[in-house]
């Protein structure tokens, strides 16, 4: 009985909302909102606020992939690709690690000339995604976990696209990186902690700042570059979009087997 009450509500609830504008729609809940905000103190309030605001951008990231029919619409907004494609060169071996649904790889084999992509990702239903919708002589996408399953073949650059901060022991990774196939150029994007006021005082709050709850890290500039450099490699180009980090790394010295 409860649960029918329940849906009975939420239905009459949604036919009633969708009388008004999303415009109105947003107004009547920020004044709830507020209400209830207003009826607490200071403390309860920021810290409902910004709960809630966690939760209204995890709802934002999924209807924005429904929005962009599969593809979530930060690709496009935020153009990173081209941050990728420019620091190609032409005819270069390319290894996309944790490649997603694909896009980028696709970008990265139509706009370079004859380079050659091989785009791995763990996700089965991401890789069957890329097969589907990205067709390209020069691109190939493989099941599989970067972590235990790297190509036994060299590659020219490794392309890490917001994948850095979902691994546990990075610098151990890029080690192992650079050991099994020898890239001369990583080419990374990462997010960063330093990306709004927010974020430093829900950490201050004991409120999850991360944009993933998969993250095991969100990065200062400084912290990236150290652990790079534990990692044997060094920056040769770094910029700060969208809060994020977009940056070249090369290896500091040989890494020996």
């Amino acid at each position: 009985m409860k649960q029918f009450i329940k849906n009975l509500i939420l239905k009459m609830i949604g036919t009633l909302v969708k009388r008004f504008s999303p415009v109105k729609r947003a107004r009547l809940l920020s004044n709830l909102i507020y209400l209830v905000a207003k009826s607490d103190t200071p403390a309860n309030s920021i810290r409902f606020l910004l709960e809630t605001d966690n939760i209204l951008y995890s709802l934002e990231g999924k209807w924005a992939v429904l929005y962009g029919d599969g593809i979530h619409t930060k690709h496009r907004h935020t153009n990173y690709h081209r941050f990728f494609i420019e620091n190609l060169k032409p005819g270069k071996d390319v290894l996309d690690i944790g490649c997603g649904n694909g896009f980028l790889a696709y970008d990265m084999a139509c706009h370079v000339d004859n380079v050659k992509v091989i785009g791995i990702e763990m996700d089965q239903r991401n890789v069957s995604f890329a097969i589907e919708h990205y067709n390209h002589p020069n691109l190939q996408f493989i099941h599989g976990d970067a972590l235990k399953d790297l190509p036994n073949e060299e590659f020219d650059v490794v392309t890490l696209s917001n994948v850095l901060e979902h691994i546990e022991h990075r610098v151990i990774f890029l080690n192992e990186v650079m050991k099994k196939i020898s890239p001369k150029r990583f080419i990374i994007r990462v997010p960063m902690y330093e990306r709004d006021w927010r974020v430093s005082l829900k950490k201050e709050l004991g409120i999850d700042y991360r944009l993933d709850a998969t993250h095991y890290i969100e990065y200062t500039y400084e912290g990236f570059a150290e652990e790079l450099r534990q990692a044997g490699l060094g920056l040769t180009y770094a910029e700060f979009r969208w809060g994020e980090i977009w940056c070249v790394a090369e290896p500091l010295i040989e890494v020996k087997s």
